[in-house]
């Protein structure tokens, strides 16, 4: 198929490779030159030449803003594409600019799944990313061949705007699982204790999680080099913490997390790893 990408950064370029080395036709677009050098692609002018050229189009890019100018804007998606076309939308943005971007390109006779997924950066270069999917089933049916080079779990979650709740609801949880990992490896610094055995230790009982084997590693080695930058999540908190506004949901729990990222990018680290909620914990 030809296939269009848009949002070429930490994860969507092995995106793009993935789709590319399984014999798709790849173009891409992106606002700066340096972020397509050495892809094997087709570089397009625009959003909208990238639509005409494209029978699916990916993007991955940071808000619902950005989203929305690239889809709906100026030389945008909606004036290239063709009746018929697909855009999966895999980055994380509010359920309702989501269901905005869909309604509006359905009255092009486009089709829209909001698709974020899960995984970091190295799921993306593993292609074992997990896919959540709001849109018509049907259109996730014809898009899943694409969608199986990226990931290992596609869920098809509900109509346009399920798939952005259901990455609300994955951030809740592993951005928390973040703070406890350095709350925990801030209390054992405390008392003295091995860091570095004590994440060990936990890592073989009922505490063990991804977040602990990776984000706890890298707490105890210091390292806060950003895999997925902390102002992403900060930015991502900001989307749960609005839609539980919405829905009269109380989160206290992600409050507090809230608060202690509002802490992280005070101290100007929002371009350093997540890990970093340590830091903030170092400095109470």
């Amino acid at each position: 198929m030809k296939v269009g990408v848009i949002g070429l950064g930490v994860m969507g370029r092995p995106m793009a490779l993935h789709l590319q080395r399984a014999g798709h036709d790849l173009h891409v677009w992106a606002r700066r030159p340096a972020s397509v050098a050495g892809l094997p692609a087709t570089v397009c002018q625009t959003p909208a030449e990238l639509g005409r050229q494209c029978e699916v189009v990916f993007t991955i890019i940071t808000s619902s803003a950005d989203v929305e100018h690239v889809a709906l804007g100026p030389d945008g998606l909606i004036e290239g594409m063709a009746p018929g076309s697909v855009l999966v939308d895999c980055s994380t943005i509010a359920p309702e600019a989501a269901r905005h971007i869909a309604a509006r390109l359905g009255e092009k006779g486009i089709a829209m799944l909001d698709a974020p997924v899960s995984g970091g950066a190295q799921g993306a270069i593993d292609a074992t990313l997990a896919i959540m999917a709001g849109g018509e089933a049907e259109v996730l049916a014809r898009v899943r061949p694409l969608l199986e080079c990226l990931g290992q779990r596609i869920v098809h979650i509900g109509p346009s705007g399920a798939g952005q709740v259901a990455k609300a609801c994955n951030q809740m949880i592993m951005v928390a699982a973040i703070q406890a990992a350095a709350e925990a490896i801030r209390l054992a610094a405390a008392s003295g204790v091995d860091c570095g055995k004590v994440r060990d230790a936990l890592a073989g009982g009922s505490a063990a999680s991804r977040v602990l084997d990776v984000m706890g590693e890298r707490m105890v080695r210091r390292d806060f080099a950003a895999g997925i930058e902390a102002r992403l999540h900060h930015k991502d908190f900001g989307l749960v913490l609005a839609a539980a506004r919405q829905s009269g949901v109380p989160v206290p729990l992600a409050a507090v997390v809230d608060q202690q990222l509002n802490a992280l990018m005070a101290q100007g680290w929002g371009r350093d790893d997540t890990a970093s909620l340590l830091r903030v914990l170092e400095l109470l």
